[in-house]
């Protein structure tokens, strides 16, 4: 009997780029897992230790995760430190051994089974009896449903679904069945689709070149191989597709299946070598015999072309290989298993029939003819699975676990390590390039005044917190480009395009933003003279005193609040009886509009809300700051509690929408939320806590963080932090996921503000304590 217990000791820390901060020691509610786990080579294995990773890099102070591996027979795996238990599936005593073990354990708080039927075959009411004897809440996740199940199969699973709290799935389509064929109620199921890996979609001759594929068409495929996936379809329509490509190479990746070894040897890919060597086509096809690190397979399915799915089981309702080729970009041949038809839809790939080499020959030569439709289909795919990434996947079980687990802990979201890859590759020579098409920068976007002002600030915040000497280089550039952008009249342009010339946008688009934003930006590197060489801090009030004529002239709500907030750093240092003035004269504009718009319910500058809203206040905090006019200390406060009342709840943070503005008396609409709106509203709760001590304004400052990392309406990452990028808006039912430079600089001027706090020498309340905890 083989039920063995491998309990290693938990310790409890907040983990922050690498460095270990304990706090006090909290019992965090143990989650086991029940699930084959590697080394095990097993897709469910694979799937679990995907999932157990990005829930440890989301939620690491939120769940301790444990695993109890399931094992066929004496294999006596070598296991990592988190699995704690081991059950032999063929031992019918262990299951109800192991069932008493987990109810006794008092560190388990909850049970997550992964199921799949080849699992407990041979012992099937072993384990209904041991998933209804534990006595902890118990989540099961099937993943294979079958559709018209006997009377014996249906009985069994609806047994085991009314013995758990909840039922996962990863298809609509299993959903359904589990409803319409086994008469389980809909609010018993979940669906949780199968992750997929974040990647960074390296350029594709770059990795052609790297494996030696330079100049070819590659198709692939992958996973442990078996006579179900039938790769002989794509063998056997491969002589058609050379005719018209003979440049077309199948990489067939994967080894074979170790229950198929068992049980027939290498039988099935010494049949698919036959094929080869029958059809002669040895010189277009390529085994790669091996269990692929992920990020050897990564590359392997970004270089790829056409991605082919041809498993011939009907009743396969889910598939990692499948999902892993979308994520990463490959336009997709594949025959109609449920996961496929719900993804691909018409537009992400082509679907044939079973068994069929001739529709395949056809789909990947109309495909290969046609560099365009594959482009539409990567990306019409990449955006449909977004959603599935790991990091969402970690979110959603996540969810599940408080919403089940009896204590409904809170959620305590980690910290991402500051990330500046994307940044800089966003930067040339000359500036920050504006757009970006999913994470490659689009060098015909050009250049905005906007976005280098923006970097500039994030850099001298990031130079100031790490002392990195390279960061003096971009602060260089971006400043250089500030100056360019400064006409002889003192105002700025704002557009350039990608031949550093300026654009005729310049000439039918308000600038007066862009402009204060200048100011800002100008101001704040000023406020850094002790830390940055005095030739570029001799540039910047040049440009600066330059730029003063035409500052005092603005009259635009949030070009007054952007200046104030640049000519108030500035004064830290310049100490500008000129500067005050302005400050004085703005922040008197700003004030006369509150007292003409604001009433009783509605304390505010205007009659609507829009974007940059906590702007306002904040340049009048600002403004107190520098004359102690306690009328601008009272107004910024008022109009800024007002504001903080109607975009947080019990939730989070819902910044007003860009799809339509808040009009006094109306209520907020439910999407068309920016990234740039959460990072400016988390700088003013920054300034207003280290001006006011608040607490208050700290918890909200880390709460409204955590919209990044996915506590929005959609439960998705808005933060990339495989790229460093984030995605450019949160709409009502998906995410953009284009990276451009606005949206990735307020992701990281907002984790710049969270770091100055994490670091400052000065805080009254610890970052677990603050900390990016949200109540669910």
């Amino acid at each position: 009997m083989k039920t063995e217990v491998l309990e290693k000791p938990i310790h409890n820390s907040i983990s922050k780029n690498g460095k270990s901060h304990p706090f006090k020691e909290i019992a965090l509610p143990e989650i086991l897992f029940i699930t084959s786990y590697p080394p095990r080579e097993c897709g469910i294995a694979t799937y679990s230790q995907d999932l157990l990773k990005a829930l440890n890099n989301k939620f690491s102070n939120s769940f301790s995760l444990k695993v109890c591996a399931l094992e066929s027979g004496n294999t006596h795996l070598d296991y990592p430190e988190e699995v704690k238990y081991v059950l032999d599936t063929n031992d019918t005593n262990a299951y109800l051994d192991m069932a008493h073990i987990i109810s006794l354990d008092r560190k388990v708080k909850f049970v997550l089974v992964q199921h799949e039927f080849g699992f407990f075959e041979n012992n099937a009411d072993d384990f209904k009896q041991f998933v209804e004897i534990i006595t902890k809440p118990v989540v099961i996740v099937f993943h294979t449903v079958l559709h018209h199940p006997g009377d014996s199969l249906k009985t069994r699973v609806q047994e085991i679904a009314a013995a758990t709290e909840s039922i996962v799935v990863m298809t609509n389509y299993s959903a359904n069945v589990l409803m319409n064929d086994y008469g389980i109620a809909q609010e018993k199921i979940l669906v949780i689709p199968h992750g997929t890996h974040l990647v960074s979609h390296s350029n594709k001759q770059f990795l052609k070149e790297k494996y030696n594929l330079s100049g070819k068409n590659v198709l692939s495929t992958f996973g442990l191989l078996s006579s179900g996936k039938s790769i002989e379809t794509t063998l056997e329509a491969l002589p058609d597709i050379v005719k018209e490509n003979p440049d077309v190479l199948f990489l067939i990746i994967g080894k074979t299946h170790p229950s198929v070894v068992k049980q027939e040897g290498e039988k099935y890919r010494n049949m698919l070598q036959s094929i080869v060597d029958d059809l002669q086509i040895q010189d277009h096809v390529r085994f790669i015999n091996q269990f692929l690190p992920l990020p050897d397979l990564l590359e392997y399915l970004q270089l790829t072309d056409i991605y082919l799915f041809t498993s011939k089981d009907p009743n396969q309702a889910v598939s990692g290989t499948f999902s892993y080729a979308i994520s990463c970009g490959c336009p997709v041949v594949s025959t109609p298993i449920p996961h496929v038809r719900e993804v691909l839809g018409t537009d992400a790939g082509i679907i044939i029939d079973f068994e069929n080499p001739e529709q395949l020959s056809q789909a990947v030569i109309s495909l290969l003819n046609d560099e365009q439709l594959r482009k539409n289909m990567s990306s019409h795919g990449l955006h449909r699975m977004a959603s599935t990434a790991w990091e969402n996947s970690a979110i959603a079980h996540a969810l599940l676990f408080t919403r089940t687990e009896s204590n409904r802990n809170s959620l305590h979201y980690n910290l991402p390590a500051i990330n500046l890859n994307h940044f800089k590759e966003m930067t040339t020579d000359f500036g920050m390039l504006q757009f970006s098409i999913i994470n490659k920068p689009d060098f015909d976007s050009g250049y905005t005044l906007d976005d280098n002002a923006r970097a500039l600030i994030a850099m001298c915040m990031h130079y100031e917190l790490n002392g990195d000497h390279e960061d003096i280089n971009y602060i260089s550039i971006y400043l250089d480009f500030i100056s360019f952008c400064l006409q002889p009249a003192g105002n700025f342009l704002n557009y350039v395009d990608d031949d550093n010339k300026f654009t005729g946008q310049n000439d039918i688009t308000n600038l007066a933003d862009a402009n204060g934003r200048a100011v800002w930006a100008l101001g704040y590197l000023i406020s850094k003279r002790s830390l940055l060489p005095s030739e570029i801090i001799e540039k910047a009030k040049d440009v600066l005193q330059r730029a003063l004529p035409r500052v005092r002239t603005m009259h635009s709500t949030r070009a007054m609040a952007f200046a104030i907030k640049g000519l108030h750093y500035s004064n830290l240092e310049m100490q500008s009886t000129e500067v005050s003035s302005i400050i004085v004269a703005l922040a008197n504009r700003l004030v006369q509009m509150y007292r003409h718009e604001s009433e009783r319910d509605w304390l505010w500058f205007e009659s609507y809300l829009t974007y940059a809203n906590s702007l306002l206040p904040e340049a009048l905090l600002c403004a107190w700051l520098e004359t102690g006019d306690h009328v601008y200390k009272e107004t910024a406060k008022a109009s800024f509690d007002f504001l903080l009342s109607i975009t947080f709840n019990s939730n989070g943070i819902k910044v007003i929408s860009n799809k339509s503005w808040l009009h006094k008396g109306q209520e907020p609409a439910n999407h068309g939320e920016q990234p740039i709106d959460v990072a400016y509203t988390i700088l003013a709760l920054n300034k207003f806590y280290n001006v006011f001590g608040e607490t208050e304004y700290l918890l909200k400052m880390t709460t409204a963080f955590t919209w990044f990392l996915g506590n929005n309406h959609l439960h998705q990452i808005i933060y990339n932090p495989c790229t460093g990028g984030c995605y450019d808006g949160l709409e009502e039912n998906q995410v953009n996921l284009n990276q451009g430079a606005e949206s990735t600089l307020s992701y990281l001027m907002a984790r710049l503000a969270i770091e100055q706090q994490y670091e400052s020498p000065h805080k009254t309340v610890s970052m677990h304590e603050a900390n990016l905890v949200v109540n669910v």
